[in-house]
């Protein structure tokens, strides 16, 4: 399957933040969503997840910085930063914050993700 950035549909577009998800994208783990995210300098996700088991995104990702580093904090309290050109797989219980500003492309099972991408949505209009 092929498909250009800006057919991926926009789910979050906030200032300092656009995710784009595309649905039914794969099947290794069940149903993928291939997701594209744009996120600022100084974005942090933890304030949005709470409310969510462990107040942590509750999937996990396979994917690619294009662009930027971010830091990926798990649940039990260790990070680990990703960079322009790195490959990576976070586990279910984790969350993000960029430091420099990024591009990123993941791959996550969709009934997993969604879920999330749903939660940060309403926390987003609440606010």
């Amino acid at each position: 399957m092929h498909i250009t950035k800006d057919d991926v549909p926009v789910k979050i577009d906030a200032p300092g933040a656009i995710a784009r998800q595309q649905t039914d994208f794969g099947a290794a783990f069940g149903v993928m969503g291939a997701e594209y995210f744009t996120m600022a300098k100084g974005a942090d996700l933890a304030p949005l997840l709470v409310g969510l088991h462990g107040d942590m995104c509750q999937s996990a990702h396979w994917g690619y910085v294009i662009d930027g580093v971010v830091t990926v904090t798990y649940s039990d309290d260790t990070t680990e930063e990703c960079a322009t050109g790195d490959l990576f797989h976070w586990p279910a219980g984790h969350s993000v914050r960029v430091e420099e500003d990024a591009n990123l492309i993941l791959f996550s099972p969709q009934s997993e993700h969604t879920p999330v991408i749903d939660h940060l949505r309403e926390k987003l209009t609440a606010s």
